[in-house]
């Protein structure tokens, strides 16, 4: 069997390790190039904000310019990357051993008179993006929860007792509550919005704590009130309805005087139109025309028996109507004559009169028979 040559094995063993000296090699560098990516690169995630710090250099610091959400290439060795939450962070401090911590965290503030009051106060708030840079800066600190329990609480601590020591406990337990914690509000936000914290709500939790005498005597205030503000609506109830009592009586009144103001005009428009109807008939009545009614109901018969002259047949006929009465009746029949039939009326009286003086004349010649003796009939008498 023929026999390789020791160079060609020597040749053979020494490219099978040049081989494997680059491949170590190429793991090496790409080992090294995986950990500077790892450790050159970091990921801002959502709802945060990055702030690049440089460790080294004329412009080491804090940069003013924070890094938005995303991959984010930075050298480890001169800079380094702190992310912040921009997210809405919800802190309570409570006395209950439930909630919060187990320790007593409340807030304790006092009044104008100095009476302590205690309160569990919520509070919902965020960070500006762009100030993040500056609040990083200040407290050198991203823990925001730990921020909330020093610095945010202090400051809120601080803001409760200015505001309610210008209020009597009276109305921070009773009505002012609500502006209690607007006026707080307010002022939290002159002072944390400087840093960049937006405040979102504050709520107190709950009912505030008082002194047992304090509250008691409260209580016993609202109490007497309440039941003074009850008296005073009975009143006012009891008044509107005799206002209303009065006001019906006085309408009922009112209806009555109207009602009987009609009947008492009706009654004298009656009365009037019937006076001057009466008088309208006197004065249009003269012996002229009774001695006319007189022939027209006179069956044309004399008296049997008769001692005096005769009746109804001796009207003195020669009496006439003065002016003044013509006048007067001329008057009365325009204001009774309706329309254009005024003008009328009055002319017709005197064609009547003479009608009936006429007839007057008649009666005259007729009644001339009487004049004989008492118990003579007429030729035609039966």
């Amino acid at each position: 069997m023929a026999k390789i040559p020791s160079s060609i094995k020597l040749g053979g063993q020494g490219g099978i390790a040049g081989a494997l000296r680059g491949v170590a090699l190429g793991l090496v560098l790409l080992v090294a190039m995986l950990f500077v990516a790892c450790t050159t690169v970091t990921r801002i995630d959502a709802a945060h904000v990055g702030i690049r710090v440089k460790l080294a250099g004329s412009n080491r610091g804090v940069s003013d310019i924070p890094v938005v959400t995303g991959w984010v290439f930075y050298n480890p060795l001169t800079e380094q990357i702190v992310q912040f939450p921009t997210s809405v962070q919800n802190v309570v401090w409570t006395a209950s051993t439930h909630e919060g911590r187990t320790v007593d965290e409340s807030i304790t503030f006092s009044s104008s008179e100095g009476v302590n009051v205690g309160a569990d106060i919520g509070m919902s708030f965020h960070i500006e993006p762009d100030k993040a840079p500056h609040l990083y800066l200040r407290f050198r600190e991203n823990d925001l929860m730990r921020l909330a329990d020093r610095y945010v609480r202090n400051a809120v601590r601080e803001a409760f007792n200015s505001v309610a020591s210008k209020m009597p406990v009276q109305e921070i337990y009773g009505s002012g509550k609500t502006r209690l914690i607007h006026d707080v509000q307010k002022e939290l936000e002159q002072v944390l919005e400087k840093d960049g914290i937006r405040i979102d709500q504050l709520t107190i939790n709950g009912a505030l704590r008082l002194p047992e005498n304090v509250a008691a005597a409260i209580n016993q205030a609202m109490e007497a009130t309440q039941k003074a503000i009850q008296a005073e609506n009975r009143v006012r109830q009891v008044r509107a309805e005799a206002d209303q009592a009065i006001a019906t009586a006085r309408g009922a009144a009112e209806s009555a005087r109207e009602r009987a103001r009609g009947e008492a005009d009706a009654l004298l428009i009656r009365a009037r139109s019937e006076a001057k109807a009466n008088t309208i008939i006197r004065l249009s009545t003269t012996p002229a025309v009774l001695q006319y009614r007189a022939l027209e109901r006179w069956n044309g018969r004399l008296p049997a028996m008769n001692q005096g002259p005769l009746p109804m047949l001796t009207f003195d006929t020669k009496s006439a109507l003065d002016k003044d009465a013509e006048q007067k009746l001329a008057e009365l029949l325009e204001e009774t004559a309706p329309g254009g039939d005024a003008a009328a009326a009055p002319g017709s009286a005197p064609a009547g009169g003479a009608a009936t003086g006429a007839g007057g004349d008649e009666a005259d010649k007729g009644a001339k028979p009487a004049e004989k003796p008492a118990g003579q009939a007429p030729a035609g008498a039966p």
